[in-house]
């Protein structure tokens, strides 16, 4: 019927949670509704929580922000929409424990994907709040696999007109693990650049002439996604010991295809969000001297020599980062 919602913001609201697992009131603005009042939003995970489909957890350290989470109903639900068909949802996605102890990381990783919604509405381009998509799995073979922190859609260009369509695997990193295990993300990466599942046991041999067995990720992608970087949860000199780390990570000769075919980047979160992603605050992993954008291309576009103090934007602020990072104030909890 003409004129009539029928649930559309409702329905949108509750996919939003059920894919990215968690956000705050103030990130379900944004990500939905950023052209109304916030008191018009706030009335909307009311009613869907009144109805069983999300819940909500209070985060007293953090001025008592309210974080919503979908019930095991509400993830039920979801994931029977086309939008959402393939997903797969953490087994504790509902649980509120287990919400509580991820807040951090999760709205960390929700934070880093609404600064690239806003850069493309900002930009005109085309990036939707379903185009963000958290803990992907992709094998790597042996019962292993690659999760990214995100996977992300991004087409360049305005909208009707002639883009291009990016995707980038995004790992937010809040400095809770040893630079060297940052580093050994490239490796894993690379095996997934590079991993060819082997054929089935008990299947016939392929006959003469057959198509190869290809890379998995082909399945998937027409190209593999540029790897994106974002540093959190540390100051200036943090930002540079990791950035470090990746770089030596870099030179292993065992990376070199993959680095030669794939755009690997690392920005500290405070430069994304204060500049927008679209900014050149990436360095690239094998020239850490320099800044791109995230989109950058090899020998397409020129990089820029980095500042003399990578982070030295950063180090203005009190905590390093900006008020709305939920690294420093979960951490301090």
């Amino acid at each position: 019927m003409a004129g009539v919602d029928a649930g559309g913001g409702d329905r949108m609201a509750l996919a939003v949670l059920a894919q990215y697992r968690m956000a705050t009131t103030e990130q379900m603005h944004l990500i939905l509704n950023p052209g109304v009042r916030i008191e018009q939003t706030r009335r909307r995970p009311a009613k869907l929580r009144a109805e069983g489909l999300i819940d909500r957890i209070t985060l007293p350290q953090a001025g008592r922000t309210r974080v919503w989470f979908p019930t095991q109903y509400g993830v039920q639900v979801a994931c029977e929409w086309p939008e959402l068909r393939g997903r797969r949802p953490s087994k504790t996605v509902s649980d509120r424990t287990a919400v509580r102890l991820r807040a951090g990381h999760a709205l960390t990783v929700t934070e880093t994907g609404l600064a690239f919604l806003q850069d493309a509405r900002r930009r005109g381009e085309l990036c939707r709040p379903l185009d963000w998509i958290p803990e992907v799995y992709h094998p790597i073979g042996n019962g292993e696999a690659v999760i990214p922190d995100a996977l992300l859609y991004y087409r360049r260009g305005r909208d009707g007109g002639e883009g291009a369509m990016l995707r980038a695997f995004v790992e937010v990193d809040r400095a809770t693990m040893g630079p060297e295990r940052l580093a050994a993300k490239l490796t894993a990466y690379a095996r997934l650049y590079h991993y060819v599942p082997a054929p089935t046991p008990g299947r016939r041999q392929r006959l003469a002439g057959a198509e190869p067995l290809q890379e998995e990720w082909r399945r998937h992608y027409p190209l593999f996604p540029r790897l994106l970087f974002v540093l959190d949860g540390t100051g200036p000199a943090g930002i540079e010991t990791r950035i470090r780390a990746l770089r030596a990570a870099a030179a292993d000769p065992a990376l070199t295809g993959f680095l030669r075919n794939v755009p690997v980047l690392v920005a500290p979160l405070i430069e994304v969000l204060q500049g927008g992603p679209a900014e050149p605050v990436w360095h690239p992993v094998r020239d850490p001297g320099s800044t791109v954008s995230w989109s950058h291309s090899p020998g397409l576009d020129t990089p820029r020599a980095a500042p003399a103090h990578r982070g030295a934007a950063a180090a203005h602020h009190p905590d390093h980062r900006p008020d709305h990072s939920w690294s420093e104030r979960w951490a301090a909890s």
